[in-house]
């Protein structure tokens, strides 16, 4: 199963991000506002990294109170590691778990088309899995 079942009904309108001149501050706004963990990055219309929570706090650390008024830019994780639709689920679990990421821009053709989470992946394959209990289960009891 691929990365395209998951975002098939998704629409690339929806996808919330910022640019690299944004303020951290704002980005911040942003993330707690949507309660969400992570924003693509974009630059000219292209991705141009990630900002995760993970950033801010690590930045946070680093600079204290200065590091809300630096910009996107200056602390997202870039270049951004991505994936395509065509990509396996399986593939991008493994990639999140080596990688120690919880987030993945989907390009298609350097177009950024949609931003899952290992929430997304990991609900798909609970899916899935009772899909095919379900189907055992039936499968026994008729046979």
């Amino acid at each position: 199963m691929t990365i395209s079942k998951i975002i098939g009904d998704r629409d690339a309108t929806d996808i919330i991000s910022c640019e690299v001149t944004t303020p951290v501050a704002e980005a911040v706004s942003l993330l707690a506002g949507k309660r969400i963990g992570a924003l693509p990055v974009m630059r000219d219309g292209k991705i141009a990294g990630i900002i995760s929570e993970r950033d801010v706090v690590y930045r946070l650390a680093e600079s204290g109170h200065d590091a809300l008024d630096m910009t996107v830019g200056d602390i997202m994780t870039s270049p951004a590691v991505t994936v395509e639709p065509t990509t396996l689920i399986d593939d991008a679990l493994a990639l999140m778990t080596k990688r120690r990421f919880r987030h993945f821009p989907v390009v298609d053709n350097d177009k950024l088309v949609a931003f899952i989470s290992i929430g997304d992946l990991v609900k798909h394959k609970i899916d899935e899995v009772e899909h095919e209990a379900a189907a055992l289960r039936d499968y026994i009891q008729h046979a």
